[in-house]
């Protein structure tokens, strides 16, 4: 019986693996399948971190242009700003990695203990989560009999299964993905700013700065939107008008309030 078994399991690899290499060549069933989406924590903190970045630096030159500052006060209030926003970003990534990964292992070490010393009532409990999700009483039993000779694996479902964490990942580095979220806030939310130093040759006009400004920020904006779109697997075009109308709210409020103190509030007298 056990022989069947595996000659079954076999065949169907195999079959599985015919099926495979047969859909390479099929350009239908290739066009079928879903795109996969970009993996990794490292590239998200680098998309999350440089949206952030670009919106709240632009926000910042918007206000101060509206309050007619100088060219020398968006550079200087413009960066002051950014490192400062790079290093806040950077060290929370870092803090929220960390936390998470100090909270997954207390988690890890208590349910442990419960499937060392407490493993029939735990098994009694996995039992029931899966039968609730619909899985038969007797393929429930199974599943749980299977997992209890491993009790790794046991303790990594039941994690999963009952608390919704995933067991903590000793490759993962925190440190890496604050210095990535810094490094990302830094370079994107740089963007808005180049305008104001690339114009000087050229011009003294604050105006045709903050217009170049303008310009260097949607195009920021819309290849960080393609990328947010390649990550979460939606349409380019789509994501990409999300981003830029997301920032330019952002920019129209923070223009808004800065003419609005400037001309109602009297902050140019």
């Amino acid at each position: 019986m056990a022989e069947n078994s595996v000659t079954s399991t076999a065949r169907l690899l195999r079959e599985e693996d015919e099926d495979d290499v047969e859909g390479c060549g099929d350009g239908m069933r290739r066009r079928d399948r879903p795109k996969e989406p970009w993996k990794g924590e490292i590239v998200k903190s680098i998309v999350y971190a440089g949206l952030d970045a670009i919106v709240t630096c632009f926000s910042l030159i918007s206000s101060i242009s509206a309050g007619h500052l100088t060219s020398g006060d968006v550079l200087v209030l413009g960066f002051a700003n950014l490192v400062a926003d790079g290093i806040s970003m950077g060290c929370g990534d870092y803090v929220s990695a960390t936390t998470e990964q100090d909270v997954a292992a207390e988690e890890r070490a208590v349910t442990e203990w419960d499937v060392t010393n407490r493993s029939q009532p735990e098994q009694m409990e996995l039992l029931r989560k899966y039968q609730r999700l619909g899985m038969s009483a007797e393929d429930a039993e199974t599943v749980v009999n299977i997992f209890s000779k491993y009790k790794d694996m046991l303790v990594d479902e039941k994690m999963m299964a009952q608390k919704g964490m995933t067991p903590p990942d000793k490759e993962d580095k925190p440190w890496k993905n604050g210095l990535v979220t810094f490094v990302s806030f830094i370079v994107f939310g740089s963007a808005p700013l180049l305008s104001f130093i690339i114009l000087i040759p050229f011009t003294d006009s604050d105006t045709i700065k903050f217009i170049g400004a303008c310009v260097l920020s949607v195009l920021a904006l819309v290849l960080l939107g393609i990328a947010k779109a390649k990550i979460a697997g939606q349409k380019y075009a789509l994501s990409a008008f999300v981003t830029v109308l997301y920032g330019a709210t952002a920019a129209a409020a923070a223009y808004a309030l800065g003419w609005t103190l400037r001309n109602i509030a009297g902050l140019d007298e």
